[in-house]
């Protein structure tokens, strides 16, 4: 991904959440991406798919296309015309997108849900979390998980994150 975080404070550089937004955090990015991930490839499926002008669907594909996260590959030669295929760097947002869309829907009783998440072979919802790879534990509680400076932290960094101490866990049911 480029480096290049023009949008964002000098400070907030070395903050991935801030450098994450810096490159997807753009309504139409996150769309195109959302689209991406329904198999849509093409400038022009993306445009009547979206309804995006086709300057706005250029700049953010080409920004797509420089951060890595598609890659522009001919598909036609007399004239050459370009499909947008996702990279690996590109799939890997995936769960980011479920994530947000998950969020949504959390706000709107079932039957006003206009798309849901299901499971590929049996067609049943499912219901999306973020969690631990280790532990298998949920990500959503504040108290439980907490940031802290990492290896690469600037000083400014280090002290953001000095005085702050994880709270301790309210118990859970059953626990």
């Amino acid at each position: 991904m480029v480096t290049v975080a023009s949008r964002i404070r000098l400070e907030d550089r070395e903050c991935p959440l801030s450098t994450t937004v810096e490159h997807v955090g753009e309504w139409w990015t996150l769309l195109i991406l959302h689209d991406a991930f329904d198999g849509y490839t093409r400038f022009d499926q993306f445009q009547e798919n979206l309804g995006i002008s086709s300057s706005m669907l250029t700049a953010r594909l080409k920004t797509l296309v420089t951060d890595g996260l598609l890659e522009r590959r001919p598909y036609q030669t007399n004239p050459v015309r370009h499909e947008y295929v996702l990279t690996d760097l590109g799939r890997s947002l995936r769960p980011v997108i479920v994530a947000l869309a998950a969020w949504g829907n959390s706000r709107l009783d079932p039957h006003e849900r206009s798309m849901i998440l299901v499971d590929a072979e049996s067609g049943m919802e499912v219901q999306p979390v973020v969690v631990d790879a280790g532990t298998g534990r949920r990500l959503d509680d504040s108290r439980a998980y907490v940031f802290a400076a990492g290896p690469a932290a600037s000083d400014a960094m280090r002290s953001r994150y000095a005085h702050r101490r994880p709270l301790p866990v309210a118990p859970t049911a059953g626990t």
